[in-house]
């Protein structure tokens, strides 16, 4: 049996909430009603797509996020804009996307080598870590603003989280199948 799997970051509900606060600003600009708000409840910051995955290859990615994802300390991220994009040829969102700092970057590259690691083929051309917050077809008359509104949010990385999704009656219901926490050294746990 195989599962649609993708890695992301947890957010917190204070971060949530003002993230669905923004997102409720954005609908202005849904003037034809084309997309599909998500529900906040289901946001997240995706790491990885992994595509479709068997049940044993969930079993080696995290053993592997466990034994790879030790040394890494957990940070902050920003998420500083809003954007509209084609993620593949049938599907286009509406999200929320981080400063691409180093430290996300560099888990974002390390949960692609831990996917390829557990034998989980999938390309990842353009991606970028982002905050889903509408999905609306590929083929579609939504025209983004010149400008978006200001959007100036942290939260913390402080794990890791396999989720499962799949296709629900309002969009797609997300499950954790793992979380595998970030620590602080022990040097720095020690002086912290």
């Amino acid at each position: 049996m195989n599962i649609r799997a993708f890695f992301a970051l947890k957010m917190a509900d204070q971060v949530v909430r003002r993230l669905s606060d923004h997102a409720d600003t954005l609908c202005a600009y849904d003037r034809n009603m084309e997309v599909h708000w998500v529900d906040s409840e289901s946001y997240h910051l995706t790491l990885s797509f992994l595509g479709d995955i068997s049940l044993s290859q969930v079993e080696r990615l995290e053993r592997l996020c466990r034994e790879q994802l030790a040394d890494v300390e957990p940070f902050q991220v920003q998420l500083d804009s809003v954007d509209y994009f084609q993620v593949s040829r049938r599907l286009a969102v509406i999200a929320a996307l981080s400063d691409g700092s180093d430290e996300l970057m560099g888990l974002h590259r390390q949960a692609v080598r831990i996917a390829a690691s557990a034998g989980v083929r999938h390309e990842e051309a353009d991606f970028r870590p982002h905050v889903t917050l509408g999905r609306l077809g590929a083929d579609n008359g939504f025209q983004p603003p010149e400008e978006w509104p200001a959007l100036d949010l942290m939260f913390p990385a402080s794990s890791v989280v396999l989720y499962q999704s799949k296709p629900g009656a309002n969009g797609s219901i997300y499950t954790p199948l793992f979380e595998v926490p970030l620590h602080y050294g022990l040097q720095r746990a020690r002086y912290a």
